[in-house]
């Protein structure tokens, strides 16, 4: 039987060259090609090409092409009539067709010859289509993922044969989807790359002909085809609702499953006599990474769950959600039989909204990433059961596009696709299930939902981050500079632009009224945001600190009582903007009625101006909405709660001034949330300083008197997993604050990381990270590893992604890094501490928080009730992103030598879960050199 593409030739290509800039003297070096004929690959091609010009040791790194690989080759004269019959009346294909074609064709015209004119693909584009959920399309990513042997990446023969693979299983993956969706796919795709449209017009077409029956767990709606979605019914063989008291019911539950460890069966019996025994409210608990903590809460905690309550688990990193609800809770139910059934509970947003997305298929202006991400989604809904857009995996979800298919939150009742809405669904899981798990901030925002049910039961995981995080959900501000940007773009499109609305309709009578008023109102309201910003300008010699940040910014921190001195002129000035902004809005939205009302009367569309409108009355309704929260801010006679930091783009102009306001202390929030919920329980692997729960429980705001707390012990020897080495050497820079300190990290990785595959690299500013990464950005010895720099290679999601994907990867990361941000499965092998993490005390934050301790225990007593506790946290995170299991080994480096000189050293050293090695360079030299870590 005859498949689509079985007459056609398809010609893999890629190229390795000197850099991408062809037109300025760049030039080949290798030329790899594969010939697919029915589908399978019958020839490969393959040669060196002499570029005439050095090879930079940048490519070289990449490629392992050397410059003496080269120089007695042939140039790419010689080959270029070769090459031009390789490829003749075959579809030209490359692993991003827009680099390698052009490069190619220049060079074959350089050579006298014509140009490719045929047909091309480009298989990224492809590839992001049919594998929607793939966290990355670099070609040595995608070959892992679908297993395809790939020998030399970055090699051209070894890249162009694993895409001409990748290829086939393209067309196979596209091959099986509904005839429905690859018509969908088909009538997409003609502004796809070049010929790309092609692969997708010859599937629909074969699909077509073969009149395939709809698989019976998708549905069809409108031309829409999604899965069958279900509510679970829970697990069918649970029989036991006893807790197992004994260990040896324990180990009887165990038996196949677990490995019996008496740190965790103590962790769990004390979890249980807290819910069961304890007239306490609360339980800290201090317990080890690698200890099974996440296991033995969810399964004290179950056995309780008979009574119709439910337990909310709180986890501060979507990472940490998922492992529960995939890993953890799986097991729970697999070890005790118990019929419990969990979800998953976040914003709307995370979820597609089936009738934006619809809607948005019909819209004829989407760029072409707007069409790939389309064309993935449709893809994707054949397979997604929740329709949580974070299966996609992407690292930016802000994109325009996205806020038309995100769900708004709404029940929807009555609308085409009502009855399949993934949010609808979600939550009606969501009150099914009996464990909920959510995110710190999400809890702090929506404590008082109806979907925690009754009197619930609370765990808060990684504890030590939850009253930070609770805070950072009542920080807001007020941009002024897009505010009055947005306004003069307002004014641009009603009267000055091209086709402006007074140009096309100025003269008609209903219009001309509104559009005379609303001129002069518009840049009235621009004076009256320029009226605030100048009186907040005006106080900046009154801020308490200031930090300079990029460019020209500086940030400025201010105390309430020192930037409102004059609260009631403040109110005066807001509430000015304020009806200001409710003129503007009022009339614009008149015109935007009179254009849907006159909209079929008009001999050309409106719709853009329609659409253009609309948006900046929603931007409109937002900077209301701010600007009443900023009220509230000055209403507020508890100002002391509340920090502010004006954030001035350009220290010389008043109009470039912003403000935020930072909560302090989240105290009220906090017991205000802990009413919701019963026997509460705040456990992490650091929670305890100086051998004490004190600084933990005052940071959450317990009742010492209804708070009781334990210390879990590990599972394992800790010291068989973790070595901890403590820089003392004279020829290193003893001051991590020495201006050339960030190139000594740089020289200190390239003389001693060879073996290690993950090696993290902890700093405490940006500054000296952009230092280090142009030290070792092309240093032959790392050429195997995949340097990442926070700021300068990417967002931290893309990087983060980049190193839990990449084989050998070298990250460099402050703030985030030492805790916040998960790597999925992958285990850090080397963690390196550069510099102790003390807050900087130039942070708009840092200060407005040191000044409210002041005035509560005094100036000396500041270093060691916060500023102290704080890094001492944060460097024992640090030193957990090592072992996360124990499976896990690693080494914890401290380059920073302050550790053995300075007197809070010692508190450093004493925090850690083993003791310290003081080492010289050439002792690391050596121990990095013998060790093959988490093999």
């Amino acid at each position: 039987m005859e498949r689509a593409f079985d007459k056609d030739a398809f010609a893999v290509v890629d190229l390795e060259t000197t850099g991408t800039q062809r037109q300025q003297n760049d030039r080949i070096i290798q030329f790899g090609c594969a010939i697919i004929k029915k589908r399978k690959v019958v020839k490969t091609y393959s040669f060196l090409i002499n570029p005439h010009k050095e090879i930079p040791l940048s490519v070289e790194n990449l490629t392992g092409i050397k410059n003496e690989d080269v120089k007695s080759a042939h140039d790419f004269k010689f080959y270029a009539k070769r090459i031009r019959r390789i490829l003749d009346k075959k579809i030209f294909v490359a692993h991003n067709v827009n680099f390698d074609l052009p490069f190619l064709n220049y060079e074959l015209v350089n050579a006298g010859l014509e140009p490719l004119s045929g047909r091309a693909i480009d298989t990224v584009e492809l590839a992001q289509i049919a594998f929607p959920t793939f966290p990355s399309y670099k070609l040595k990513d995608l070959t892992s993922r679908l297993k395809i042997q790939h020998l030399n990446p970055h090699r051209a023969d070894s890249d162009a044969l694993v895409t001409a693979k990748l290829l086939i299983k393209i067309i196979k993956k596209l091959e099986n989807l509904p005839t429905a969706t690859l018509n969908t796919l088909t009538a997409l795709s003609k502004d796809l790359l070049r010929d790309t449209s092609y692969i997708f017009s010859e599937i629909s077409q074969f699909a077509r002909s073969s009149k395939r029956p709809l698989d019976k767990n998708l549905i069809q709606v409108r031309n829409l085809i999604i899965r069958r979605q279900s509510i679970s019914s829970g697990n069918e063989r649970a029989e036991r609702t006893t807790f197992p008291a004994s260990d040896a019911a324990k180990k009887e539950l165990f038996k196949g499953h677990l490995r019996f460890r008496r740190g965790q069966v103590s962790l769990i019996n004390r979890l249980n006599e807290f819910l069961t025994q304890e007239d306490k409210e609360n339980l800290i608990v201090e317990a080890p990474n690698g200890s099974g903590k996440t296991f033995s809460y969810l399964m004290a905690y179950a056995y309780q769950l008979y009574s119709g309550r439910k337990l909310v688990v709180a986890a501060p990193t979507k990472v940490l959600q998922n492992q529960i609800l995939q890993q953890e809770i799986p097991q729970l139910i697999k070890v005790t039989g118990l019929d419990l059934t969990a979800q998953e509970v976040k914003s709307s947003q995370h979820y597609l909204d089936l009738d934006g997305f619809f809607n948005s298929l019909y819209q004829t202006n989407s760029d072409i990433t707007t069409l790939v991400w389309q064309m993935g989604i449709l893809v994707w809904l054949t397979e997604t059961e929740t329709g949580d857009l974070d299966e996609l995996q992407l690292t930016n979800y802000k994109a325009p596009f996205f806020a038309q298919i995100t769900h708004p939150g709404d029940a929807r009742v009555g609308t085409v696709f009502s009855d399949y809405d993934f949010w609808n669904l979600a939550r009606s899981r969501q009150e099914q299930a009996d464990i909920l798990i959510t995110n710190h901030a999400y809890l702090a925002n929506h404590y008082m939902d109806s979907i925690w049910g009754a009197n619930p039961y609370l765990v808060v995981d990684e504890a030590h981050r939850f009253a930070d995080n609770v805070a950072n959900c009542r920080n807001d501000g007020l941009q002024f500079e897009s505010f009055w940007g947005m306004c003069s773009h307002l004014r641009n499109m009603l009267y000055y632009a091209d086709n402006s609305a007074k140009e096309r309709f100025g003269n008609d009578q209903e219009f001309a009224p509104i559009m005379d008023k609303l001129e002069s109102q518009i840049t009235d309201l621009i004076h009256a945001i320029n009226q605030v910003q100048r009186r907040l300008y005006s106080r900046k010699n009154f801020a308490i600190s200031k930090e300079e940040k990029r460019q020209t910014r500086v940030d400025l921190a201010f105390q309430g009582s020192d930037l409102f001195e004059n609260v009631d002129q403040f109110k005066h000035d807001l509430n000015l903007m304020q009806n200001k902004i409710e003129q503007v809005r009022q009339n614009t939205n008149q015109i935007l009625f009179l254009l849907y009302h006159q909209q079929e009367n008009m001999l050309t569309s409106a719709d853009v101006l329609i659409k253009d409108l609309q948006e900046e009355i929603d931007h409109l309704d937002y900077y209301a909405e701010q600007t009443y929260l900023l009220l509230d801010q000055l209403n507020n006679k508890d100002n002391g709660e509340k920090g502010f930091v004006l954030q001035i783009t350009n220290y010389e102009d008043p109009l470039s001034t912003n403000i935020a306001w930072l909560t302090l202390d989240p105290s009220q929030q906090l017991q205000e949330l802990y009413r919701y919920f019963d026997k509460k329980l705040f456990i992490s692997a650091t929670l305890m300083n100086n051998n004490s729960f004190n600084y933990m429980e005052n940071e959450l705001s317990l009742d010492k008197e209804k708070t009781a707390v334990y210390k879990a012990r590990a599972s394992y020897n800790v010291e068989k997993h973790l070595k901890v080495l403590a820089l003392n050497d004279k020829t290193f820079p003893q001051d991590p604050n020495d201006e050339d300190y960030g190139y000594a990290i740089g020289k200190f990785l390239i003389k001693n990381i060879r073996k290690q595959n993950h090696i993290l690299v902890l700093f405490t500013n940006l500054e000296t990270i952009k230092e280090a990464f142009s030290e070792i950005v092309n240093a032959s010895e790392l050429k195997d590893y995949e340097i990442l720099a926070q700021n300068l290679t990417g967002s931290n999601e893309k990087i983060t992604k980049r190193f839990a994907i990449a084989k050998k990867a070298i990250l460099l990361g402050a703030n985030s890094f030492w805790e916040g941000i998960d790597f999925k499965d992958t285990s850090v092998d080397i963690a390196i501490v550069t510099k102790l993490p003390f807050e900087s005390p130039e942070q708009p934050e840092v200060r407005l928080r040191e000044e409210k301790l002041k005035a509560k225990y005094g100036i000396h007593q500041i270093f060691e009730v916060d500023t102290l506790p704080r890094a001492l946290i944060r460097f024992r995170q640090g030193c957990g992103r090592l072992i996360r299991n124990e499976r896990d080994h690693g080494i914890f480096i401290i380059l920073d030598q302050r550790i053995w000189y300075k007197n809070y050293g010692r508190r450093f050293l004493e925090s850690l879960p083993v003791g310290a090695k003081k080492v010289d360079l050439k002792q690391i030299n050596q121990i990095l050199k013998d060790e093959s870590i988490n093999e």
